[in-house]
């Protein structure tokens, strides 16, 4: 689905990442992992189309990414940043809502399926309950799982988060990931950040190794050699 050849990124005229080739298949969950400042952000952003790489290409399904419109970009990759704070006093169900965009006219309204579509997305991560609560008066954990479902309903078969888990406890992140990878289940492709190297081990399906500027993927990290 998504592949990335020769990349090559960074900001200004400082290159941070060079040469960075790697695939992500649907329902794959890619683990990026390094140390603070090697480079995940950097490389989160170029997938993104929040920084234009120096050289290389990022392809979706066969087609280069560069150029596409904001809106025809949101139809296929949801983003999630570190964080994320409502300026005004949104209930959950308008944030969770706001995934609708790419699909509405100017100055349209979400229609009544796009409530359902959002309904529904609220129900598969459990958290219909929170639909008319306030978003800034929610935990951590609940704020993620509300973006989540921001991300669902925004319809994108690949979901890139940056650091998602890094303000939870122990707790929140393992109910973060449980409906993480139920989302890889419908076919949806996570591409994820995170200092947690034990998470990979547990639920990635490849990770990539970012370290002075290079990325290494290595295919199911929860492998280990058979003993002769």
């Amino acid at each position: 689905m998504l592949e990335v050849k020769g990349l090559t990124c960074g900001y200004d005229r400082k290159m941070v990442l060079k040469d960075v080739n790697f695939t992500v298949n649907p329902g794959d969950m890619v683990y990026i992992l390094g140390a603070n400042g090697s480079g995940k952000s950097t490389l989160i952003k170029s997938i993104v189309g929040l920084l234009r790489p120096y050289d290389g290409s990022i392809s979706i399904n066969g087609r280069p990414i560069d150029g596409w419109s904001w809106r025809e970009r949101a139809k296929v990759i949801s983003y999630i940043p570190q964080t994320f704070n409502a300026a005004f006093q949104y209930r959950c169900k308008d944030i969770v809502l706001m995934g609708r965009t790419p699909y509405l006219d100017f100055m349209s309204s979400p229609s009544k399926e796009d409530k359902e579509i959002a309904e529904q997305a609220m129900k598969t991560l459990d958290i219909l309950h929170l639909r008319d609560r306030i978003y800034s008066q929610l935990s951590g954990g609940e704020r993620q799982l509300v973006k989540i479902a921001q991300a669902l309903v925004q319809e994108s078969k690949i979901i890139v988060m940056d650091e998602p888990t890094n303000n939870l406890d122990f707790g929140n992140r393992m109910i973060m990931l449980k409906h993480l990878r139920k989302c890889t289940d419908f076919g949806i492709a996570i591409i994820m950040a995170t200092h947690f190297l034990e998470h990979a081990f547990l639920y990635a399906t490849k990770a990539l190794l970012v370290k002075r500027g290079k990325v290494r993927e290595v295919d199911r990290p929860d492998s280990r050699p058979k003993r002769r």
